[in-house]
């Protein structure tokens, strides 16, 4: 949800006025000479072929006015001539004039679009900048966007024709948006749109608020910063001339005060975290006059008020429009992103069915043209991950806004999508790709799978008639030096005596959780990470954590040859604890041959809501309970003598909140108490974890 921090064309323009002006104050005045002279010079070039209407105030049906910049190609004023649109709405900063360097931002996307032929449209979101009234999330409420459109269309210079296209919280409108059935809606181009998705096929994170359950945290530090509705206005009578004057003196973009929001996030009760840092009231944890009504941090995940703002929701609001969908492997929310795409693909009317395409790239939320020759992600290098985004988006909207035919469908693949491990771009009839079969692997151990030296396995398969899992081959992994029994723990039979028949018997591991001393984060998928998980997110080396007694550790044997995982992982797992209300947490592992262990997606589970997001079911103590975790997703080449690994704990905070396993409602709740959680794996009890393999 926070804008890309790298301007490019059409998919991230919005965001250069916040990162130049931080910039700027590094500036030589040789540079500051230079940078306005290019920026003056862009400005220009747009003036000479285009009209420009900055601050244009748009009524919506209650009387509010959303502020919006306008940029059309000159001959627009015949009426003869009419062009598309491309309409970005943004709840960040288009300010045409940069306050700080005093001159103006970087016109180049407006630039090349007129060039191309289209008027651009940026707008605020209500509540933001100079748009009038009360922000909610996601740009509630969804009659704005339906007004919106309606007027565009209707301006004499418009061919009737809209397109969508954005990033983080300028794209995640867009899906509830297309919904509405506006006639002159004509594509989306939605990217890094997690926080547009409510409730599809089985995720319910009502907008990357959730996963499983579980609070993702890292929306609390961006609500921080975009909540506040005691902000800079200007009377209602106050004309046209008069705000593109302000303009010049007032972006209106809030400077908060700095927070240390790795110490924040310690911060309880939860409903605090903001308050306790002196932000500004607002939707997170008060009561607000706005669509949805505010206090999300009170919410469960099915209550009703989700379903009254702007998030998406697959059972209710069909898309009917052709869609070209970006996602990244390190982003927040790319598995509900990718059955997002997958049920517009089954579910849309007509041709619409077959005109959405994906793309999913390696890297961070949003950054997706930061990828370079060679692009390193966290710690983990992705080789070349280019593409020609500004091609592909032109390309798409010549097609479906101006109707040329350009062949763009016929060339282009419905899924590109990389590959990491193998470090290419591969391309799909579906998704997952064509070819693709579930493989599964059963949790094993003697009892002690705690930390990377622990005596837990992956095996391919459920465990067959004659097969023993050796000690031997678990401490011959590079990275299991020694085993280190877990103090609590009674000993176990050794390894090399289980035969069979003794993996039949309910070994399990036991973990301790303390929510006062939660399991960290460290890297992930990720946005909004501020200053909290080490790395900013990406691939990192987990064996640093994997020393942590808290944390189970199941690896399997080397793959004998290279094998392509494209596809959800599920992990299944029998559960116990001695609390009513507790978590699970997973994470997936590529561990290459000299033992560096590369993290690829993670998940989480709040064991109340096991059997659904709809109802609440207590934990009885020492019961065993099958838990399936919302899927993971990924494309990776495990490589001939990599293993693959899941990580088990009952924490990942703060990439979740944690559980303080009272059963209480946790968001306001200031003790915790500790969980020892047992993960059971048995012929009785078959933990496992399903991987999804393409054959080449």
């Amino acid at each position: 949800m926070r804008p890309c921090p790298v301007a490019f064309a059409l998919l991230c323009a919005l965001a250069i006025p916040t990162l130049a002006q931080r910039l700027q104050p590094n500036l030589t005045p040789e540079e500051r000479k230079a940078l306005i002279e290019k920026r003056e010079s862009i400005e220009k070039q747009l003036e000479d072929i285009a009209i420009i209407d900055r601050k244009v105030m748009v009524p919506m049906r209650d009387g509010v006015r959303m502020a919006a910049d306008i940029y059309r190609p000159k001959d627009s004023n015949d009426s003869s001539k009419k062009y598309p649109i491309i309409f970005s709405r943004t709840p960040y900063n288009f300010n045409f004039w940069d306050v700080k360097l005093g001159t103006y931002r970087d016109m180049s996307t407006e630039l090349d679009a007129v060039k191309r032929g289209y008027t651009i449209v940026e707008m605020n979101e209500r509540g933001h900048f100079f748009s009038e009234g009360n922000y909610d999330i996601l740009g509630a409420p969804l009659t704005d966007a339906d007004d919106q459109f309606t007027w565009m269309a209707t301006q004499p210079w418009s061919s009737g024709k809209i397109g969508l296209i954005g990033c983080s919280s300028t794209a995640e409108w867009q899906l509830a948006a297309a919904s509405l059935g506006n006639k002159a809606l004509t594509t989306i181009i939605p990217q890094s749109f997690g926080a547009g998705v409510g409730k599809v096929g089985p995720y319910n994170e009502q907008g990357n608020w959730y996963r499983g359950g579980a609070v993702q945290m890292l929306f609390i530090d961006w609500l921080y910063g975009e909540q506040n509705q005691v902000r800079p206005t200007f009377p209602k009578g106050t004309t046209q001339a008069d705000l593109i004057k302000a303009s010049k003196m007032f972006d209106l973009a809030p400077a908060m005060p700095p927070v240390d929001w790795a110490k924040a996030f310690e911060h309880l009760p939860e409903q605090e975290i903001v308050s306790n840092v002196d932000g500004p009231k607002g939707i997170y944890s008060d009561k607000m006059d706005n669509t949805t009504g505010g206090a999300m941090i009170e919410r469960t995940p099915n209550d009703p008020a989700w379903r009254k703002g702007g998030i998406w929701q697959s059972d209710t609001m069909p898309i009917n429009v052709p869609g070209f969908w970006f996602m990244t492997w390190y982003d927040v929310s790319t598995g509900p992103n990718l059955a997002a795409y997958n049920f517009v693909r089954e579910h849309a009317k007509g041709e619409a069915a077959n005109e959405q395409y994906a793309v999913i790239a390696p890297t961070l939320h949003c950054q997706y043209k930061r990828a370079t020759e060679n692009t390193v992600v966290g710690e983990r290098s992705m080789g070349d991950a280019r593409l020609d985004y500004d091609a592909l988006t032109y390309a798409w909207f010549d097609h479906f806004l101006k109707g040329e035919d350009n062949g763009f469908l016929e060339k282009q693949a419905k899924v590109t999508y990389f590959t990491m491990g193998s470090n290419k771009w591969q391309h799909s009839k579906s998704w997952p790709p064509e070819g693709a079969k579930p493989v599964t692997l059963t949790l094993t151990s003697g009892g002690h799978a705690n930390t990377l030296h622990g005596d837990g396995v992956l095996l391919f398969g459920p465990p067959s008639a004659g097969k023993s899992v050796h000690k031997k081959e678990v401490s011959s992994r590079p990275e299991a030096a020694h085993f280190a029994a877990v103090a609590e723990r009674p000993a176990s039979p050794p390894a090399t005596t289980r035969t069979l028949t003794s993996l039949k018997a309910d070994l399990p591991d036991l973990f301790t959780y303390d929510p006062m001393h939660p399991t960290p984060s460290y890297g992930g998928n990720v946005c909004c990470a501020a200053n909290t998980i080490p790395g900013m997110g990406g691939a990192l080396d987990q064996r640093k954590m994997e020393e942590r007694p808290d944390i189970l550790v199941y690896t399997s044997e080397p793959f004998k040859e290279d094998t392509e995982v494209s596809g959800p992982i599920t992990a299944t797992l029998y559960v116990s604890s001695d609390v009513k209300d507790t978590d699970v947490t997973v994470k997936v592992i590529d561990v290459l041959p000299d033992g560096t262990a590369y993290n690829l997606d993670e998940t989480i589970q709040r064991l109340r809501y096991r059997d659904g997001d709809d109802h609440t079911v207590w934990m009885e103590k020492d019961k065993v309970y099958k838990v399936t975790l919302s899927p993971m997703v990924t494309s990776n080449l495990f490589a001939a003598g990599h293993s693959i690994r899941i990580e088990v704990a009952g924490s990942n905070f703060p990439r979740f909140d944690r559980n303080l396993n009272t059963g209480g409602n946790n968001y306001d709740e200031t003790t915790g108490v500790v969980a020892h959680t047992q993960i059971h794996h048995s012929t009785q009890y078959p933990s496992t974890l399903t991987i999804t393999v393409v054959k080449h």
